[in-house]
């Protein structure tokens, strides 16, 4: 990766100036508009764990942007690069989310400054468990008032550590398991979880193309099958949206990038084998069915149909925002393209779908698995076999009738089987992620082309999402 420029906003800066891009667009009053954009309050916790025989100090960050709606909803990042105006604007850029797909959470970040690779399970669970305890003894988690879930460098593992502890501090707490979200199926978590911002992604774009208007406006046309992608970070996100697009929608992934160089292979490379190599070997290197190139930040530069950014902010800037030759963007990053980078990309005329929309899959079936905690019940156990009774009733009509009338009609094969099955909590967990997806995509799509001064959907997605947070604010008489 060539470095950012010395002008290069921060990431920060970039949420900011986004942020205020979009607010003089609209009409709120000068305190509203403040209310809105500033944190409420950062919470910076330094404490020691007894590691390999001596104490080692770690610090670690839970940022409030908004309680407009509470419990305030966001992830916790292990990550070396953490600092409180990350922590800070990802706590912004939650609250916006929320409101865009109408999860009704206020906006939290939360962030320990460790690396994962260097601490082995059982200090990771050391360390996780006393993160937890700092942040639960003060309300930072805390089932109806803050309520974090994984993003980088954490995942279900961590998610059920920090249940576990808020629980043996809350032995009386029915609604414990409703403390975090993205926990493990076995441990109070929701089918569909894990793949859930990487399904978002398939989602949005599924939804793009449904507007040749839109598809026109990128300078593509047709469907999703067949188009060229390129994804920069096979993580869980990364991996899941290149995997159900190359298997669900014929996506021809031709390039992939990782921290140790990219792949890329003209006529495609098969997701799933790369995910398995990256499993055994740590790196994409030395995978034998697509060629590889060293510097991996180059590959963000070739031609394709859609760039998905899924690992890092900022890895599309001033330094290389010219050279991007993908007619559309989907952020399935948070914050992957920097102000500068933006301004440079919407004059060449590239569609950028917002991280804001595009990966806010995760926030919302973590909604959902919160509401599951709440309610003690999984989706579609009380209603799954009696649509299975009913439509069983229709079928068996249809072949009473057909023997009746001795007309040898047949239902078409696969039919039964497809019709027959009653939705279980997967296939629930996904019709409501579609919906939401559908729904938030027609929301901005109506800004964009119905008012002069929007021309993108990054600005769209603010001017929608701060509109709901003026709106709960407005309602509480603030």
């Amino acid at each position: 990766m060539s470095a950012a420029p010395i002008n290069e906003p921060t990431f920060r800066e970039s949420v900011d100036l986004m942020f205020n891009r979009a607010v003089a667009l609209m009409d709120l009053s000068p305190g509203l508009e403040e209310k809105i954009r500033v944190c409420n309050a950062t919470y910076t916790v330094r404490f020691g764990v007894r590691l390999r025989g001596k104490i080692q100090t770690f610090t670690g960050y839970r940022s409030v942007h908004s309680e407009h709606m509470e419990p305030v909803k966001g992830g916790i990042r292990y990550s070396m690069a953490v600092n409180q105006d990350e922590v800070e604007a990802l706590a912004a850029l939650m609250t916006h989310k929320c409101a865009l797909v109408e999860a009704p959470f206020g906006g939290s970040k939360g962030g320990l400054c460790i690396d994962p690779r260097e601490y082995d399970e059982h200090e990771l669970e050391l360390i996780t468990r006393r993160f937890a305890y700092e942040l639960a003894k003060r309300d930072l988690i805390h089932p109806s008032q803050n309520v974090p879930a994984p993003d980088m460098g954490t995942g279900e593992r961590e998610m059920a550590w920090i249940a576990d502890q808020y629980r043996r501090m809350n032995t009386t707490d029915i609604n414990a398991a409703a403390c975090v979200t993205g926990k493990p199926i076995n441990a109070g978590g929701i089918q569909g979880r894990t793949e859930a911002t990487g399904r978002g992604v398939q989602y949005a774009l599924q939804e793009f193309f449904r507007h040749p208007e839109d598809v026109k406006a990128a300078g593509l046309s047709g469907k999703l099958d067949g188009k060229r992608v390129i994804v920069q970070g096979l993580g869980n996100v990364g991996y899941h949206a290149a995997k159900f697009l190359q298997e669900e929608d014929g996506c021809v992934i031709t390039g992939i990038i990782e921290r140790d160089g990219a792949l890329y292979n003209d006529s495609g490379i098969d997701v799933e084998s790369v995910r398995g190599w990256i499993v055994k070997h740590g790196g994409v290197t030395g995978y034998p069915e697509a060629s590889h190139v060293k510097d991996g930040g180059s590959v963000l530069e070739k031609p394709c149909d859609i760039l998905i950014p899924a690992a890092l902010e900022g890895v599309i800037n001033l330094a290389n925002a010219k050279r991007i030759e993908a007619p559309l963007i989907i952020e399935a990053a948070n914050g992957p393209i920097t102000a500068g980078a933006d301004e440079i990309l919407r004059e060449k005329g590239t569609v950028i779908i917002p991280d804001m929309y595009a990966n806010a899959g995760g926030v919302t079936v973590s909604y959902f698995e919160w509401v599951k905690n709440l309610s003690h019940i999984r989706f579609g156990r009380m209603q799954r076999r009696q649509e299975e009774t009913r439509h069983q009733l229709v079928v068996d009509e249809l072949e009473r009738l057909s023997a009746d009338k001795g007309l040898g009609w047949q239902l078409s094969p696969g039919f039964k089987e497809k019709y027959l099955k009653g939705a279980g909590e997967l296939e629930l967990v996904r019709s409501g992620l579609d919906d939401t997806m559908r729904a938030a995509y027609q929301s901005m799509r109506e800004i964009w082309h119905s008012r002069e001064d929007v021309t993108d959907l990054r600005t769209a997605a603010y001017l929608v999402a701060i509109g709901k947070v003026a709106q709960s604010y407005r309602a509480k008489g603030l």
